[in-house]
């Protein structure tokens, strides 16, 4: 029995690593696959009668490791250059704006059609609105260099302020001006742990001397993230700045504390790093998606008493996206198609309190929204002609 989990299960991640692979041409997003294959498994679970224990719980903490990993790879992907400043920007603006516009739009929906709170209805809105990293960066490959970044620093943004703004609502039951300042105080407080924990793990990065240093450097930023999560700071942003400042070590030389790591030998161990924390993160967002897609009930997919609600949202996404991009000025093909939900959208439904949960949000609608944006990117850039579309963004 235990060989052939072992057979079953590597047999499993070698066709991640083919969907992997071959993506990139025939433009079929990994995870729909990934999502497939975890599906079928699960289908022959139930023919041969297998006894497979509830791996519900698992979910979530496959998904926050996933989800650190993810935002670390493309942080470390990124070059910050003072000609990428209005990409920054756009990308800022345009992760911020879809994420307010869309939570009121759907959280008043909600409210005003199943006449629930608005605060419950707000929490249960958030999820929808975040594109999900884990998805849209490894669907771009094949774009231009100027629209891949844009959809890594919109994306990853996205990531951290849905985060923020869920624990902000969530977690609050009344606002005021003394919760602002609360606010302003956690992200002093993350800025001051991103500071002490990045020249820590610099360090440690630059000095250790043992054959196994980059493992133990990974923990270290899960930890450190787990930790800050634990004490509600906005952990995602250490991770972004960790992995600018490892992926800019050149352009951030000229500051005498950065000198004292000597860049030039820290590139090395920095590329290095990159190259784990890349096959590591593959690792992680592949057993994420196949769990997901195994836990997936058929009945929940073809769920009709929530297509319509899936319908309603997905329309919303791409009309405020579509609103978003003609307002920043941005080419509007192939990046309109470019908005999937998926693992950060599972990790926060899986955050909801049960106090707050609402009757139209459930596992069935995550799935179908999931899919149905999904599907529309896969379609979409399908149908872009690189060279024809591929309009460069104006930074």
């Amino acid at each position: 029995m235990t060989l052939t989990i072992i057979i079953i299960f590597c047999s499993l991640l070698l066709f991640a690593y083919l969907f992997d692979i071959t993506s990139s041409k025939t433009k079929i997003p990994s995870v729909i696959l990934l999502l497939l294959l975890g599906w079928m498994v699960k289908q022959l679970t139930m023919l041969f009668e297998f006894d497979i224990p509830d791996l519900t719980s698992v979910l979530p903490v496959f998904g926050t490791i996933g989800l650190i990993l993810i935002v670390l790879e493309g942080s470390l992907e990124l070059e910050l250059d003072r000609s990428k400043t209005g990409l920054i920007k756009k990308s800022f603006i345009g992760a911020v704006f879809s994420l307010l516009t869309l939570s009121f739009v759907l959280a008043a929906l909600f409210h005003f059609v199943g006449h629930f709170s608005f605060r419950d209805s707000l929490v249960n809105a958030i999820p929808f609105c975040v594109i999900s990293s884990a998805i849209a960066i490894p669907s771009v490959r094949s774009l231009r260099p100027a629209q891949r970044e844009f959809v890594i620093y919109e994306s990853s943004l996205s990531d951290i302020a849905g985060v923020l703004f869920f624990n902000f609502v969530a977690l609050n039951a009344t606002y005021d001006f003394s919760l602002l300042g609360n606010f302003g105080l956690q992200l002093f407080g993350i800025a001051l742990v991103s500071v002490v924990a990045i020249l820590g793990l610099s360090f440690l990065l630059h000095r250790i001397e043992h054959h196994i240093k980059y493992i133990p450097i990974i923990l270290l930023v899960i930890l450190i993230y787990s930790v800050s999560e634990y004490y509600h700071l906005p952990a995602l942003i250490f991770i972004l700045l960790f992995g600018l400042f490892l992926g800019n070590l050149k352009k951030l030389r000229h500051f005498k504390l950065v000198e004292r790591f000597r860049p030039e030998e820290l590139e090395k161990e920095v590329s290095k790093f990159r190259e784990l924390t890349i096959e590591a993160a593959f690792l992680v967002r592949a057993i994420f998606f196949l769990l997901f897609g195994y836990l997936i009930e058929t009945a929940e997919i073809l769920n009709t008493d929530t297509l319509i609600w899936a319908t309603v949202i997905v329309a919303a996404i791409f009309a405020i996206r579509a609103f978003q991009l003609k307002l920043s000025g941005i080419p509007f093909k192939p990046l309109f198609f470019v908005a999937p939900r998926g693992l950060i959208t599972i990790v926060l439904f899986f955050m909801i309190l049960p106090a707050q949960n609402i009757l139209p949000v459930n596992k069935s609608l995550i799935v179908q929204v999931i899919l149905l944006t999904t599907i529309i990117m896969m379609f979409g850039l399908m149908a872009t002609k690189k060279g024809k579309d591929d309009k460069p963004i104006n930074n």
